[in-house]
């Protein structure tokens, strides 16, 4: 268990910040927002990332990838918190290249997996079906017909949906909701016939879509892992892209800290720097430990990923709800502490804000992973 980064983790940081700093700084996604990008994310930066290595970091060597291990990948993802940076890095360099990693088949790896090493094959995970995070609670259904399946369903809150290649789609194909038996991994192409993808924007300027899926073919082959046994590769691939965002809002959460910790020591009320006031000290002291206690909890659930495995559902929901509560309380500080400006779009600080609530609902939001936390410690 490594509660410090290694020298050549602390390279990776170093770089990623800089890279980020230069290339995808907060006034970026402003530009996306403004011009209501159809993408949501510029091209040209995600394969600077491609370039740069990140999008291939879990994968082995033998795919494409780096094999730098999921402490790197995280150490990443938490500098394009920092800049809320958009790409399509969390969906399908996290989740769609785990599911194909720990459950594809060998024709699958070697054809899909250099692709999206390379960033040329951006993938989505299809998942949610309630209005919140409910994995097992699945009727999008998969009905065999010959050699092929006919997928029928809707599936919201896609992340990236709109501007995926590729679509992992979590079907029914025997049982009912909301036993975890029963479901199966499809690969289906976003622009298959039966598809209709409605994009959406949310309230962090972030891409998501909602997916119908009207009687769509698609071959037996197309099967991620085994029919009616998904849950032994779904579960152990959410737990990954919750330890992913969970990294991704330990760097707002930074980000918003020192942006307003900046901004007490150099704010003046009648006459005397606001960050003198002892009320504002003690607020500030709190979000302080509070963000060391959430990047030890962090650290070692990242090291968990590849070193005990074991333990990760467990370590994935503490990180989760933590950091859940972390980006939270420390969004709702900053803005509280900037004033009445605070709530302005003139200053960035609420942007923070914004991409943390949304960031709070994906794969899970405090209660589920509390409720979940408990159920695996036994109570």
């Amino acid at each position: 268990m490594a509660l410090v980064l290694n020298e050549e983790q602390q390279l990776l940081q170093g770089t990623a910040r800089e890279f980020l700093g230069a290339n995808a700084p907060v006034a970026a996604l402003r530009e996306l927002r403004d011009s209501r990008d159809p993408l949501g994310y510029a091209p040209t930066l995600w394969q600077q990332m491609a370039e740069l290595g990140w999008a291939s970091i879990i994968l082995p060597e033998q795919y494409g990838g780096l094999d730098f291990g999921f402490l790197g990948l995280g150490v990443v993802l938490e500098e394009t918190g920092r800049t809320l940076s958009a790409s399509p890095l969390f969906a399908s360099a996290v989740v769609g290249a785990s599911a194909l990693l720990l459950g594809g088949s060998e024709e699958q790896k070697e054809t899909l997996l250099p692709a999206i090493a390379a960033g040329e094959l951006p993938t989505a995970p299809a998942l949610e079906e309630p209005h919140h995070h409910r994995p097992t609670q699945i009727a999008t259904r998969a009905e065999r017909d010959g050699d092929e399946f006919i997928i029928t369903g809707r599936k919201t809150f896609v992340l990236d949906g709109h501007s995926a290649d590729k679509l992992i789609v979590v079907t029914r194909s025997s049982g009912e909701p909301p036993a975890s038996s029963g479901l199966t991994l499809f690969l289906v192409d976003r622009d298959a016939p039966g598809v209709t993808v409605e994009r959406t924007i949310m309230a962090d300027s972030r891409n998501a879509a909602n997916i119908n899926f009207d009687q769509v073919r698609v071959a037996a082959s197309a099967v991620i892992g085994t029919l009616d046994e998904a849950w032994s590769v779904l579960e152990p691939v959410l737990d990954r892209g919750r330890v992913a965002i969970a990294a991704e809002m330990m760097g707002l959460a930074l980000e918003a800290f020192e942006r307003t910790v900046a901004y007490l020591k150099q704010r003046e009320q009648f006459g005397v720097l606001i960050g003198s006031f002892q009320a504002l000290q003690h607020r500030a002291a709190q979000m302080q430990a509070e963000l060391e206690l959430c990047r030890s909890v962090l650290l070692q659930t990242l090291s968990a990923v590849d070193d005990t495995p074991e333990q990760l559902p467990m370590l994935a929901s503490l990180a989760k709800a933590k950091l859940n509560e972390l980006a939270k309380l420390v969004t709702n500080e900053a803005v509280q502490m900037h004033g009445g400006i605070g709530v302005t779009d003139e200053l960035d600080i609420g942007l923070f804000l914004k991409r943390a609530r949304v960031a709070i609902q994906v794969f899970g939001d405090t209660g589920f992973h509390k409720d979940r936390y408990a159920t695996l410690c036994g109570y």
